[in-house]
């Protein structure tokens, strides 16, 4: 353990909720100590320790509440889809349990309903007794919302659930109508006994279990539910009552100071007071690391006391879960091990550090306090940790101590896993101590014992500079090691703590960036304004100045950009040590097993698809094929050709340099072929930016054209769709009034719009990506606002393809349509604009999936029946998607070639 500041504590912590007279074992007013003397010496212990919250919201509370929902869809699902299985199912279980007694019956559910009712009043009675009322409140708290939640699923079934669902959760009766799908007394008494905590006493537990069987044998027998309606009655309750104690949060039963000094006595130690000390850190990585205490004894040194218990250690579970699923090739412990695990865990690393020579903090007892809580006594070590030193005492020497007790653990093949500057301890001669070692790992592979290396040159890097960081690994370590770990230095290889630094730091280079391009773009302008003074009245003189002050200016952005710019960390480090090793491997490993990108693709698609396919195979595609206009065919094929003369004219209009328009064209036809590779918002930006650069436009300014095309590409989605809709609205009634559907969904937008703009991390959110996506924009802005011509170009470009888009969609919509169903075209841009806006905003490639998804359920939503809507979809999406990949791909090879990409 590592000791920081410390804090008077009290043997007594005041908590409303919990006992404050435990001893070791957990049992109330057992101190662990002899008579009376052990009672006084906790009394004598002075100050008060700071208040641990009365509740905490565990992780594994919201892990259980997921696994019961997605246990309540696998039903719902298997139900709906599975109709022959659950049918099947219900037989057997009515055969066998028909061939029951009649009295064994009525006595099962004579008892059942009696005693159904009775556990629950009897537990809340012997809670009651042990003072332990705010855990019945959450019992029945957990009880009426289960209670309203069977209610509104009952409802569900009733009125809009699918067939298949309502005969796997509902049997008829006679004269009675049907039985409900859900229990609804039922469910809650599970979620009432769940909450309570019946899960911790096993004789209440099978009392419960007991009661629940016999009452549900009952029921199936006499024909009133079928076995999915009693699976789905124990899910809800089950899940609503881990969902009400993760929201209000569970009693804290951490155990107090009193216990502390009480397990002390009870190991052999006389302590007599305590000092808590203060957490330096709360992160997701270091939350369990547990809470730290300096005890003094009556004789003998101070001690350092490490007290774990189950809710520090559920800090950071799901990121800990996250880092085990997008990770390969790393070992990592479990995401929650037991207390137990967690006590020989450090216990082993710590006498495996000192027997490989390293310096670490001496362990010399361990104990149980109570069921959920265990501590760890080391040999006090004063001191401070890196990260609390200043620049000026961090020595080579002291860098060159941290290196050896690095070497001293890998000799022995351990990995420390948290090399982070608050993992290493000095003390007053110098000495480099090595603590937080419970998420280490012995017997370690070459993988970790190097991400180890990367993590500690990172570190160092960080306090002293990439060229002293490596300078002494070299020096300890070999150059051969320190190449080695060349691939691993990367962000994901690194701790949690220390990505979020070199974030920041990056934040810092970046803005330092632009200050200067805006001090140099400043500078610019005040000698255009003085030297335009001096040359008032002198047309040619004036032109040729600006001419030459657009090339200075150029040049003066390029120098101060190329003053400006900043090498990350890493970068500086990987060009250290390719001095000292110019053969080192460069290539970063491959750490990753999946991305969060790649997942919610993934995902995305899969939903979509789902949707998509479900009405598709409601079509008779043959029928409707042979019946097609093959000329309103054509006519959506010219106009999915003119899309990309369209797209030219709004990208050309925001570029005042002189930029061929025929090439631009083609560059149009080969984001066809990048956008179904990258999500439809990245490619075509990516690629056009690129071309206006090989096109002669400075880097800085191709940026600024691209982002200001795509904002009033934006302003014009919005407005066309606002304006659309409210036309939509108006067609059915004389007046211009609007429909109450246009005014629910613009209240709607304003709403989200507010609630974005008022949750300050929304807003900074959304104000950090639109400023990194826009930066430049103004002054890009105003250089063509100086060319009305470029600017008529642009816009008009932006409403060409709107409208032709739009066409394309009707024209597909009339090849299918026979003149039966006549829309307007005010219902069909409102159904592309909102379409496209999905397919933007979409993590698949070329918005696949989304976009079908949403412009087919906007034409049935708009009165269009499938059987044409589906068909319509596919052909337009087949012309603006698909058949130009190949012509795509080919101009992108052209472009490539020609050095135009």
């Amino acid at each position: 353990m590592r000791p920081a500041a410390a804090t008077p504590t009290s043997g007594a912590e005041s908590r409303p909720d919990a006992e404050q007279n435990t001893g070791p074992d957990g049992r109330p007013g057992d101190t662990g100590g002899t008579g009376d003397t052990g009672a006084t010496r906790a009394d004598r212990v002075s100050g008060d320790e700071p208040l641990l919250s009365a509740r905490v919201h565990r992780p594994s509370d919201l892990l259980r509440l997921l696994i019961g929902v997605l246990a309540i869809a696998l039903v719902l699902g298997l139900s709906a889809f599975a109709h022959g299985t659950t049918s099947g199912l219900e037989q057997d279980i009515s055969k066998g349990t028909g061939q029951a007694p009649d009295l064994m019956v009525k006595v099962a559910g004579l008892v059942s309903s009696i005693a159904v009712l009775l556990v629950p009043v009897a537990f809340a009675i012997e809670r009651l007794i042990k003072r332990d009322g705010l855990r019945i409140a959450d019992g029945v708290l957990a009880a009426v919302l289960a209670h309203g939640v069977t209610l509104a699923i009952d409802l569900w079934v009733a009125r809009a659930a699918p067939e298949s669902i309502q005969d796997a959760l509902t049997r008829p009766q006679a004269g009675a109508g049907l039985t409900d799908p859900v229990h609804g007394y039922l469910a809650p008494v599970i979620a009432y006994m769940t909450a309570v905590g019946m899960a911790r006493r096993p004789r209440w537990r099978v009392v419960l279990w007991v009661v629940l069987l016999l009452d549900a044998f009952a029921m199936l027998v006499a024909g009133y539910t079928t076995p999915f309606s009693i699976i789905l009655t124990v899910l809800i309750g089950w899940s609503v009552a881990y969902g009400t104690l993760y929201t209000v949060g569970s009693p804290n039963v951490r155990p107090t100071g009193q216990t502390l000094m009480a397990g002390l006595r009870h190991v052999g130690f006389r302590p007599v007071s305590a000092m808590r000390a203060e957490d330096v850190a709360d992160s997701a990585e270091q939350g369990d690391r547990g809470r730290r205490y300096l005890v003094s004894l009556e004789d003998g040194p101070p001690l350092d006391v490490t007290v774990v218990d189950r809710e520090q250690q559920a800090q950071g579970f799901f990121y800990r879960v996250w880092r085990q699923l997008t990770l390969r090739s790393i070992t990592t412990r479990r995401s929650i091990p037991s207390l137990r695990q967690a006590l020989e865990q450090e216990a082993l690393l710590a006498y495996a550090a000192i027997a490989a020579g390293a310096n670490a903090p001496k362990l010399i007892a361990t104990s149980e306090l109570g069921p959920d809580a265990v501590m760890l006594v080391y040999e006090h070590l004063g001191g401070r940790s890196l990260d609390s030193l200043p620049d000026e005492e961090i020595t080579d020497e002291l860098v060159r101590g941290a290196w050896r007790q690095v070497k001293a653990l890998q000799s022995r093949r351990i990995a420390h896993r948290r090399l982070t500057g608050d993992a290493l301890l000095v003390d007053r001669s110098g000495k480099v101590i090595l603590t937080e070692l419970r998420g280490g790992e012995i017997a370690a592979g070459d993988l970790v014992l190097r991400m180890d290396t990367a993590q500690l040159l990172t570190t160092m890097g960080l306090r002293v500079g990439a060229e002293r960081s490596v300078a002494a690994a070299v020096e300890v370590l070999g150059p051969d090691a320190i190449a080695d770990c060349l691939p691993l230095l990367q962000p994901i290889a690194l701790s949690r703590s220390t990505r979020a630094t070199l974030r920041r730091l990056a934040r810092e280079r970046s803005q330092r960036e632009r200050e200067a391009v805006l001090q140099a773009s400043e500078a610019n302008k005040r000698a255009k304004v003085a030297e335009a003074t001096a040359l008032d009245g002198d047309r040619k003189a004036v032109r040729r100045s600006l001419r030459a002050e657009k090339q200075a200016e150029k040049r003066a952005i390029d120098e101060a950009l190329d003053e400006a710019r900043e090498e990350d960390l890493l970068s500086q480090m990987r060009k250290q040590v390719l001095r000292i090793r110019p053969q080192a491997p460069v290539e970063p490993v491959r750490l990753e097993r999946i991305k969060p990108r790649t997942l919610l693709s993934f995902i995305a698609g899969a939903v979509a698809a789902y949707f998509l396919l479900t009405t598709i195979t409601q079509v008779d595609f043959g029928s409707v094929i042979s019946q097609a206009h093959w000329g309103w065919v054509a006519a959506a094929v010219a106009f999915s050709a003119l899309s990309y003369v369209a797209a030219a004219m709004s990208l050309l209009g925001f570029v005042p340099e002189r930029v061929p328009f025929r090439r631009t064209v083609v560059a149009q036809v080969a984001g066809s072929f990048v956008k179904i590779v990258t999500p439809a918002a990245v490619g075509g930006v990516a690629l056009n930016t690129r071309f206006l650069q090989r096109a002669g436009v400075r880097p800085g300014l191709a940026v600024a054209s691209v982002g200001a095309s795509q904002l009033f590409g934006l302003g014009a989605h919005i407005l066309l769709l606002l304006s659309f809709g409210y036309l939509t609205g108006t067609e059915k009634s004389a007046s211009l009034t609007p429909s109450r559907t246009v005014i629910a969904g613009l209240l709607t937008v304003a709403v989200l719009v507010l609630v974005v703009t008022a949750i300050p991390f929304l807003r900074k959110f959304v104000v950090t990506r639109l400023r990194s996506l826009f930066a430049g924009v103004v002054p890009r802005m105003l250089d063509v606002l100086q060319r009305p011509l470029k600017l008529l170009t642009g816009i008009g470009g932006m409403l060409l393809l709107t409208g032709v888009f739009v066409m394309c969609l009707d024209a597909s919509i009339r090849a299918f349509d026979n003149g039966n169903q006549q829309l307007s075209y005010a219902s069909i841009a409102v159904v592309f604009l909102a379409g496209n806006a999905l397919g933007s905003a979409a993590p698949t490639p070329g918005g696949v999936g989304a976009v079908e998804g949403a412009l087919t359920l906007g034409l049935l939503a708009v009165g269009l029946p499938k059987e044409v809507a589906a068909p319509a979809v596919l052909l337009y999406r087949l012309l603006t998607l698909w058949l130009p990949v190949l012509p795509g791909w080919l101009s992108f090879s052209h472009l490539t070639r020609k050095g135009a990409l």
